[in-house]
């Protein structure tokens, strides 16, 4: 079955940066939408970034408006790992950071996949 480990979170400043990684076993997901929730203290879930294959057209690029124009999400297909670049990052971000794999976007709408990662911390610092 899929499996997703995370890693990179961590404590950092207001307008620091991060990098989480997902890397993924089980099969690979080179043709499979990939993506990021998050879950802040006392707040639902929520979506961050996702990335699909279209085929011939190549990888298409999704992002919460919260962190539309901050973080930037890509993959290594050779080393079926997903990343999420964090840069700019403000108090707000602080949340545990969850991969997802088999996204679907249903409408406009961001529909979560079955395969979870175990979490990773983020921390800002005002």
């Amino acid at each position: 079955q899929v499996q997703l480990v995370e890693s990179g979170g961590g404590l950092v400043q207001a307008g620091g940066s991060l990098r989480l990684s997902c890397a993924a076993s089980g099969r690979t997901f080179s043709s499979y939408a990939m993506g990021w929730f998050r879950q802040a203290p006392g707040k639902e879930r929520e979506f961050v970034a996702a990335l699909s294959w279209s085929g011939w057209s190549g990888d298409r690029l999704y992002y919460a408006n919260s962190v539309n124009g901050r973080f930037t999400i890509s993959r290594d297909n050779a080393k079926n790992t997903v990343y999420l670049q964090m840069n700019s990052l403000k108090p707000e971000d602080t949340a545990v950071y969850y991969c997802n794999s088999d996204l679907k976007n249903a409408g406009g709408s961001v529909v979560a996949g079955d395969y979870w990662g175990q979490g990773t911390q983020v921390t800002v610092s005002s």
